[in-house]
């Protein structure tokens, strides 16, 4: 080996899963990781055709929105549907939408970032430009815009969701990529005259990867906010198909009644909500520690 390649510095070590991450959780972390579980076991259950009903069976006998019974336990909707099997089946389909978005938009958000932050120059600015450009223009409006005209069909919101969340996930995996981009074993890769997708996929992405996957858990609950909203404005998943946000406009009219059919699907979203939020929030003050824990070190 010659004295140029011993000179050569190392890439930082390889992050690898660490069971401690389960055992060291806080009781609010693991209440948040018993949400999210519950929500894939319902998520299981309407793919496998596991639910107590179907998802547009409806019971003439039944009435519109029967109390809660043996038989239903939360009841019916506004037409005489059970109401637990409608949640279990909106939860597969709003959250397969959140979290297709939130793939989709990681995807090109990540690949742009670290472009941007890799390649610098114009590059650089061109990506920054345009992300900067749809920035500029209110989340909602621009949504509702481009959903009121290319329609309310399920890739559309997958589509529309994913470019604007991308603007987020550019904005962060730049500006984490910058300064990994800048380290010695980055510039050893590019002398050694590796390419860019390699110095992305081998060297930037294992060291930024944990602030990636707490920003996931964020973005994904935007999305899933999201999606619940413009359900709600009725520019969401279209009946008859279950969505939570659907569910709470088609039975928002007997709040004021006291039946508490649409409370059930608000309280699906809200603890989906809190639940990924507690276990992103773990991650965030366990990166802390180890960032704090690593300066220690380099100060001793």
């Amino acid at each position: 080996m010659s004295m140029i390649d011993d000179k050569i510095p190392d890439a930082l070590p390889r992050r690898r899963f660490d069971w401690e991450f389960f055992s060291c959780m806080p009781l609010a972390a693991r209440i948040g990781l018993g949400i999210i579980l519950l929500n894939v076991v319902m998520v299981f259950m309407a793919i496998f055709g596991l639910t107590p009903y179907g998802e547009t069976e409806i019971f003439r006998d039944l009435g519109n929105w029967a109390p809660p019974s043996a038989e239903h336990w939360l009841g019916s909707d506004q037409i005489g549907r059970d109401m637990l099997s409608r949640i279990i089946y909106g939860a597969a389909t709003t959250i397969g939408i959140a979290l297709s978005a939130t793939l989709l938009s990681f995807t090109m958000g990540i690949l742009m970032g670290f472009t941007a932050a890799v390649m610098g120059g114009l590059a650089d600015n061109v990506l920054s430009r345009i992300v900067d450009a749809l920035m500029a223009i209110p989340t909602l409006i621009l949504a509702l815009v481009v959903i009121s005209v290319l329609g309310t069909e399920i890739y559309i919101l997958v589509l529309v969701i994913a470019v604007l969340d991308s603007t987020r996930v550019f904005r962060l995996s730049r500006a984490i990529a910058m300064d990994v981009a800048v380290m010695e074993f980055v510039e050893a890769a590019r002398l050694r005259g590796e390419g860019l997708w390699w110095i992305m996929r081998r060297e930037i992405l294992p060291n930024t990867i944990m602030p990636l996957i707490a920003e996931f858990g964020l973005r994904f609950s935007f999305a899933f906010l999201f999606i619940a909203a413009l359900s709600f404005l009725g520019l969401g998943v279209q009946p008859p198909h279950a969505d939570w946000g659907g569910m709470v406009r088609e039975n928002s009219q007997v709040i004021s009644y006291g039946i508490a059919a649409p409370l059930y699907p608000a309280a699906a979203i809200a603890l989906l909500t809190i639940g990924v939020n507690l276990v992103v929030d773990y991650i965030l003050a366990r990166q802390n520690r180890s960032a704090a824990a690593a300066f220690e070190e380099q100060e001793l």
